[in-house]
């Protein structure tokens, strides 16, 4: 149980941490995530269907992705379409896409086919390990997202990724130093639907299949995990946020495997999952609007305080 939530929760952190990059860093509503996760899976059931091996396979999903992302941003900069739409209509056409990639069938089974994570339970279990092969592929997954943060962390600190993230918090001001909004933008759109890919093949390849209809409801688990992760972890070093945010879609894989292992206690099943997720992303928007030290200081006062007499003592003392 423990392992298999770490590895969903570490392979869809990767995708949050697309995320990460469009709506934190850059502002950016991109609703594309929900047709380029998909088509990460798609791509790597074309490439092992074909014969291809599994990290070539990885890799061309992670270049469709970018190919996603260039779209929608040739759709918001050339067209200027809202970010909001523009990210709609290619997660749509994304559909139809995905479907031609995996030769018009709606999903596709791997049971048959040998992936990166069949041939690391299949040596273990040759090989007699010590660890068992589900805690085995999860070091595996914390290894390829361990990479993956430091190389995130190493290029938010160059000057390419400060001036990204002033884009996101002030474009005006970057525009005044004379920098090409469009293509850095472009950079961050492009980027993070390429780890929703990776992240979609890395699924489908741990799942067993790969299916046009996983996406559904992916940006909204992925910001219900950003924003977990920042209810957990408060901090403006951009490492710590990156650990945030995987850390944050642990709790929310977590959270996901309670509801649907015990969630008939309280009558919940399968079915109300979404509604949970839009309950959690409300209640963690509640929670970061209002602030509950401020909260304990007005309302919660001894009672023969006089909060008069408190003001003028917090401003005397300040």
């Amino acid at each position: 149980m423990a392992a298999s939530i770490l590895i969903e929760g570490l392979i869809y952190g990767i995708m949050v941490l697309g995320l990460f990059m469009t709506f934190r860093v850059l502002n950016f509503c991109d609703m594309t995530v929900d047709g380029s996760f998909p088509m990460g899976g798609c791509v790597l059931a074309a490439c092992l269907t074909h014969g291809i091996a599994p990290s070539i396979a990885l890799l061309a999903a992670f270049g469709a992705g970018l190919c996603a992302g260039l779209v929608t941003t040739l759709v918001y900069t050339k067209l200027r379409v809202p970010d909001l739409l523009a990210g709609i209509l290619v997660m749509t056409m994304l559909y139809s896409v995905n479907l031609r990639i995996m030769s018009n069938h709606a999903n596709v089974s791997f049971l048959k086919i040998p992936t990166i994570f069949s041939k690391i339970t299949k040596a273990v279990q040759e090989g007699g390990a010590a660890i068992p092969s589900d805690w085995a592929i999860a070091l595996y997954v914390f290894a390829v997202v361990l990479a993956l943060s430091v190389l995130l962390n190493l290029f938010y600190n160059t000057d390419f990724g400060l001036t990204m993230g002033a884009l996101g918090a002030n474009e005006q001001m970057v525009v005044s130093q004379g920098v090409n909004v469009k293509y850095m933008r472009g950079f961050g759109i492009c980027f993070g639907n390429a780890l929703a890919a990776l992240s979609g093949a890395l699924f489908a390849m741990y799942s067993g299949f790969a299916d046009v209809g996983s996406g559904t409801g992916v940006v909204v688990s992925g910001l219900a995990s950003l924003m977990l992760g920042e209810f957990v972890l408060r901090s403006n070093r951009i490492s710590l946020q990156l650990a945030r945010v995987l850390i944050g879609s642990i709790i929310y894989r977590a959270l996901m495997f309670l509801g649907r292992r015990y969630g008939y206690v309280i009558g919940m099943n399968s079915n109300d999952l979404k509604l949970i997720t839009g309950l959690l992303i409300i209640l963690c928007l509640i929670i970061s609007k209002y602030d509950i030290a401020k909260f304990m200081r007005e309302h919660l006062r001894r009672p023969y305080e006089n909060p008069a007499n408190g003001a003028k003592t917090e401003a005397a003392n300040a």
